[in-house]
């Protein structure tokens, strides 16, 4: 079994494991051949069902799109009305599970062997950790979500009929501007911290150990082997991978539709590029084309390169932002920000008995589901690039230091833009559009030209990256857990993630249509997630023996 995942791109392990002796081989299910020049090695029945399922949804969403806007409106009222308590829960369990393996024994165990050794820095391995795992998302909400949360708290709650119509978190801070500000900055760093990070660890830990250790493909079926035995390569198996496929595709054209809608209002702010859904398809199709070219270079020559550009770049924007706002403000406030996220962290989680409905509901119920639907792609991604690390240090780095730059992210661009509007008297960040928030804090800074740009650029290149390093992902689950099946497949779903983006945007719905599809798509992955947590616990414990 090991020679076999060595020949299809897994490394061999290196001392000690306790491998699970099967007679599964990979890619015995799939299908290989030719079309014209084109070679293909697909699994049968997820490849077929997957990609049959995606175009003709991209069909439909086109031909019919007011009926399609009605379809995910109805689907994100009726996940997020009904299932709230089970995102919130189930994100709660996750964050206690990693931190239960930090301080347990089990930590010990080493993926890839006793003796593996890890295949990247900490410096690159940190690199592509944030461009795969946070990249858009820190963009898009680094200024727009602490300032939103700040502007709720402070104005208050509003009770209609003996219902919370506002938006502020728990019971809001109004007319209390210090209050507002701890308040706003601990939901904005509890949407950024642990719990995300926590759902991204389980299904990296669970990938990296049962193919590096156990010897088993590189896919989400894998994982439940402890429980399922060998009926985890016929049809429960499919399924648990087809439903993998269904919420990174979709997870990531969430993304993707933010940060076009995001690169679209930076142009037009700088260049007067016009806003609409026209530009919009035409940014998506444009940097999906560049996605094409990273995913023909592969991992080392196009993720990985982008990831440390991209790094680069935001540690200077960062370092910017921080010396040309309110420097010392922001450093004490980091402290105290970090304070504020534990003092209300037990009534944020709270999945029972919550007043605050629509913040619960529109906000943290759609992160937790996104967070899910991007834990197979952002997982196995992990999981690909931590070889050689013990199961204590992983759950330590991709937990507990992704968290705290987060948290320090967040205080950056968060507290200048607030402080701009505390101290300043400045309103236009408060004012803007959430994709135009960053831009117009920006404004209020020396040098808006070129830090607008740059943030435009970092845009761009973690949309490139995620479209990437997506398909990649999606590509490995779609054919059986090869990760060198032919390059054409991977084209293929890094074309239909950048048409499933370009027809939820044209749909009647826009982004809330991308919203709708994540959550509705996170809520069986969920399952699935708490499912593994289990399956990890026996992983771990026979390398143990």
């Amino acid at each position: 079994m090991a020679d076999e995942s060595t020949n299809q791109g897994i490394p061999e392990p290196e001392g000690h494991v306790n491998a699970i002796d099967t007679e599964y081989e990979i890619g015995q299910d799939n299908i290989d051949g030719n079309v014209g020049p084109f070679g293909f090695d697909i699994h049968n029945p997820v490849f077929l069902i997957s990609g049959v399922a995606i175009v003709a949804f991209v069909f439909y969403t086109l031909a019919l799109p007011e009926q399609a806007g009605s379809v995910f409106t109805w689907l994100f009222n009726t996940v997020t009305k009904s299932f709230d308590w089970f995102f919130l829960g189930a994100a709660n369990i996750f964050v206690i599970f990693c931190l239960v393996l930090i301080v347990t024994p089990l930590g010990k165990v080493r993926l890839g062997g006793a003796e593996a050794t890890p295949d990247y820095t900490y410096i690159g391995w940190f690199a592509m950790l944030f461009a795969a795992g946070m990249g858009i998302g820190l963009m898009f909400y680094g200024v727009s979500e602490p300032l939103t949360h700040f502007s709720t708290s402070l104005g208050g709650t509003t009770v209609e009929n003996g219902v919370r119509t506002d938006w502020a978190p728990l019971g809001g801070a109004e007319g209390d501007e210090a209050a507002a500000i701890r308040l706003g900055m601990a939901a904005t760093i509890f949407h950024w911290g642990l719990h995300p990070w926590a759902i991204y660890a389980v299904v990296a830990l669970s990938l990296a150990l049962f193919s590096f250790n156990k010897g088993l493909p590189l896919t989400i079926r894998s994982a439940f082997y402890p429980i399922l035995g060998e009926k985890v390569w016929g049809w429960p198996g499919h399924i648990i991978d087809t439903l993998a496929v269904f919420a990174t595709l979709f997870g990531l054209a969430t993304s993707l539709g933010f940060g076009a809608t995001q690169a679209n209002a930076g142009l037009n702010e700088l260049f007067g590029v016009p806003i609409g859904s026209s530009t919009e398809v035409i940014l998506i199709s444009a940097i999906t084309a560049v996605a094409l070219i990273s995913v023909l270079r592969g991992l080392d020559g196009g993720v990985k390169i982008l990831s440390e550009i991209n790094m680069g770049l935001a540690f200077v924007l960062l370092l910017f932002t921080l010396l040309a706002g309110h420097t010392l403000a922001i450093l004490t406030g980091f402290g105290d920000y970090l304070l504020a996220y534990i003092e209300y962290l037990p009534a944020l989680s709270n999945p029972v008995g919550r007043e605050d409905v629509n913040f619960m509901q529109g906000w943290t119920s759609f992160y937790w589901a996104w967070w899910i639907s991007w834990s197979p792609f952002v997982g196995m991604f992990i999981a690909r690039v931590s070889r050689g690390r013990t199961v204590r240090e992983f759950v330590i780095c991709v937990l507990l230091i992704p968290s705290l730059v987060c948290v320090l992210w967040m205080s950056v661009f968060g507290g200048v833009a607030i402080q701009q509007v505390v101290q300043e008297g400045y309103t236009a960040a408060q004012e803007a559009s959430l994709e135009l928030k960053l831009f117009k804090m920006l404004d209020f800074l020396p040098l808006t030209g070129i830090t607008s740009l740059v943030g435009i650029v970092l845009v761009i290149v973690f949309f490139v990256t995620s479209s990437d390093s997506g398909s990649l992902v999606i590509d490995t689950i779609t054919a059986g857990g090869k990760v060198d099946a032919p390059v054409p497949q991977r084209v293929f779903w890094c074309v239909f993630e950048g048409a499933v983006a370009i027809v939820l945007l044209l749909s009647a719905g826009g982004l809330a249509s991308l919203q709708s599809m994540v959550i509705s798509t996170g809520l069986p992955f969920t399952i699935v997630l708490l499912i593994m947590c289990w399956a990890i616990v026996k992983g771990l414990a026979s390398e143990r023996r």
